[in-house]
């Protein structure tokens, strides 16, 4: 058993740590969407830029050895709170100055390695500090308190911003104390993880290795990587299976809150909150238990293609809701939960495909370069989302009557056709009795 500090309870930690490992994700990858849009960034910029903030996820694999390397995971959690914490601080206090861009996005970027950064060390930790009984005992509290960050930093957060919006009647002002309260979040969580994250006698770091050792063993374990069967299929799943939904994410929150004039619905900020970060959410996390279910019943071959359709045939409910333009939050709230059950259905066939295909030598650290070639396939499209939005506008009647919010979702549901074409190619792959 792992020698820990007696009076530190998993439950003293745990919660905490992982409510903390959600929540900077998540301002960086969609309070950000939001925020530039509230704030007037054009959606070519916008999801360009924004796009970009989620490269430190794509290449965390590369960098992940050397946390082991220096200092303790334990430390490196506590740093990376307190950059997170700094990090928040200048981006509410940059926000009601006109060069607000620029700045803001630096501190962003900081904050994106940060929270990637303690990505890795938490998750270290957490092996370390519990043996392996009590490391499946409370796998579920850590997915619990990681959903229930996801819940607060989509919905609650969000709905927070839209009532001080309303309030102060000034955006930049709002969203600035937005971002001031998380900071203070934040050093409330660096304040509590000195005293109550466990020291663990495993937890040290290894000297005694060098960066060329470090880098020639990740070579040799990124070479086995693409030398495994099947590689190219199944790099072309990983990178375009969530094709449809990489472009859908950058647009949603602006179609939802463009004034109907502009093809959108017109809500506002806490109503966005509400009905796509709160509903949605507990909506998404519903679909990846059925999905469970369903996988553990039928088997991952079987459950494949249903899966891909769960994925992508929702979308339908966003030409639904561009081109009808409902004013009802009821209804509205019922087709995003329903496309978001459908993603969230689809989605674990996906992570249960991931980790077939890195059963064997090395399944940790290929496991990670498939994460890795997950996040790049919803960067890389996700960046031009708001510049092919664009294009879509100014064709204006080459469109046919549509708006550029419909012909944008209609286009996602042609994309879908990718989907489809990955899936039954990687299907293809996989054994019959899987």
């Amino acid at each position: 058993m792992n020698k820990t500090n007696k009076v530190c309870s998993p439950w003293s930690w745990i919660p905490t740590l992982y409510i903390a490992e959600g929540l900077p994700y998540f301002a960086v990858n969609t309070l950000t969407v939001l925020m530039y849009t509230n704030l007037g960034i054009s959606k070519g910029e916008m999801a360009f830029l924004t796009g970009w903030l989620y490269l430190p996820w794509v290449i965390k694999p590369f960098w992940s050895p050397f946390v082991d390397m220096f200092s303790t995971k334990r430390r490196w959690i506590l740093a990376m709170q307190a950059l997170i914490c700094l990090s928040m601080g200048c981006v509410a206090l940059a926000l009601p100055f006109s060069g607000f861009l620029l700045t803001t996005l630096i501190a962003f970027w900081i904050m994106a390695f940060a929270s990637a950064t303690h990505d890795i060390a938490a998750d270290g930790l957490y092996i370390l500090a519990l043996d392996p009984e009590r490391q499946a005992a409370f796998v579920g509290v850590r997915s619990t308190f990681y959903r229930i960050a996801s819940v607060l930093g989509q919905g609650g957060i969000v709905i927070f911003a839209g009532w001080l919006e309303v309030s102060l009647g000034d955006i930049p002002k709002a969203w600035g104390l937005t971002f001031g309260s998380l900071s203070l979040l934040f050093l409330l969580f660096y304040l509590y993880h000195i005293f109550f994250l466990p020291k663990v006698a495993a937890d040290k770091s290894m000297p005694g290795r060098s960066g060329s050792g470090v880098a020639r063993e990740f070579l040799d374990t990124f070479i086995t990587f693409f030398r495994k069967g099947h590689i190219i299929v199944a790099l072309s799943f990983m990178l375009l299976y969530r094709l449809p939904e990489a472009l859908c994410l950058k647009l949603v929150q602006p179609f939802l809150h463009d004034p109907i004039e502009a093809g959108g619905l017109g809500m506002s900020t806490a109503s966005i909150g509400f009905a796509n970060g709160t509903v949605g959410v507990v909506c998404l996390l519903a679909g990846g238990i059925l999905g469970g279910i369903l996988i553990s019943r039928i088997g991952l071959r079987k459950s494949l293609l249903p899966m891909a359709a769960s994925l992508t045939l929702p979308c339908l409910a966003y030409c639904y809701l561009s081109a009808v333009q409902p004013a009802s939050l009821t209804l509205i709230s019922i087709l995003i939960g329903f496309e978001q059950l459908g993603y969230g259905f689809g989605f674990t066939s996906f992570m249960m495909y991931l980790m077939y295909f890195c059963r064997g030598e090395n399944t940790t650290s290929h496991y990670a370069f498939c994460t890795a070639f997950m996040a790049l396939g919803m960067m890389m499209p996700g960046m031009f989302a708001g510049w092919i939005f664009e294009s879509l506008d100014s064709a204006g009647p080459l469109l046919g009557g549509l708006s550029a919010y419909e012909a944008f979702f209609w286009l996602i549901m042609l994309l879908a056709s990718v989907t489809f074409a990955v899936t039954f190619l990687v299907r293809k792959t996989l054994p019959e009795n899987l």
